[in-house]
């Protein structure tokens, strides 16, 4: 069943979602968007937070998204290649 169809029936409650709640799906999502780089203000917007503060418990970067953000924005790393 699809995400969608899953939704649309009623099923807020994990259970037909493989165990991930709607908010965890939504956490996720937000998560997975911080660490390829999208602006805080497309995150603020496809959340509908109001604040960066209530965004912040959303979107949170793991360390190797944070480790790569770092390397690709390196100086000394461009001019090794």
């Amino acid at each position: 069943m699809a995400l969608k169809d899953t939704v649309d029936s009623g099923a807020a409650d994990g259970e037909e979602l493989g165990g991930w709640t709607l908010h965890r799906l939504r956490h996720s999502a937000l998560t997975h968007d911080a660490e390829v780089g999208t602006s805080t203000p497309m995150l603020l917007a496809r959340s509908r937070h109001a604040s960066v503060r209530s965004l912040e418990r959303y979107a949170r970067p793991g360390v190797d998204a944070v480790a790569r953000h770092i390397a690709e924005r390196d100086p000394a790393a461009r001019h090794r290649s």
